[in-house]
């Protein structure tokens, strides 16, 4: 069998298989929940996020910074509960991975940009073992896209060149910068176009 057959593929989950974890839908949906200052919030979460997601504070510290950095009418408990809720399956996208994945011949691995909680709960919540043979997430390795530094780590874990991997992902940007570092990427666009492409690598590498 070819060495540079593909082996991996590396998937975003936000965006592909579930809706976006804290995306600014949801704050500004917060915002009209809760009463908040949509601006205000958002200002400081993009102040402080990223710091999040590479794991360097807890959601808690998150929180403290740009929610109750002032008396609320509302509790951290259902500001949480709120959070958590806007994560949602994508129709039609991870039921179908979770069986392909079966008797597909690749190993699959995420690679996305999340803070711990959050990713805690999207992996118990939806049952993404099923799907992932593992995970790169930036609040474990402390990198996160669009470092090219995380693909690297990503492919030494996986002990794979950039020529047996694909990388799929929703944002260009994400999959511009995995294609510099040499490895096939496609943007998601719609469920029926990442099927064909998966059956597609299925049927090239294993037929």
């Amino acid at each position: 069998m070819k060495s540079d057959r593909i082996k991996i593929l590396f998937f975003d989950v936000g965006g592909i298989l579930l809706t976006n974890g804290w995306g600014h839908e949801s704050r500004r949906l917060a915002a009209e929940k809760f009463g908040l200052d949509y601006e205000a919030v958002n200002a400081l979460h993009n102040f402080i996020f990223n710091v999040y997601e590479i794991g360097s504070i807890t959601l808690d510290e998150y929180l403290d910074t740009v929610i109750f950095n002032q008396e609320r009418d509302f509790t951290r408990e259902e500001f949480k509960i709120f959070m958590y809720a806007q994560s949602v399956e994508l129709p039609g996208t991870l039921q179908w991975l979770k069986k392909w994945k079966r008797d597909c011949g690749f190993r699959i691995i995420s690679i996305n940009n999340e803070g711990k909680e959050l990713n805690d709960y999207r992996v118990k919540k939806f049952g993404l073992h099923d799907c992932f043979d593992a995970f790169i997430s930036s609040c474990e390795v402390g990198m996160r896209k669009p470092d090219p530094g995380i693909f690297k780590l990503a492919m030494g874990i996986a002990q794979v060149s950039a020529k047996q991997c694909v990388y799929f992902d929703d944002r260009i940007m994400f999959v511009n910068t995995a294609k510099t570092l040499g490895i096939q990427a496609y943007q998601h666009t719609s469920m029926d176009n990442t099927r064909k492409i998966l059956e597609k690598l299925k049927k090239e590498n294993f037929n």
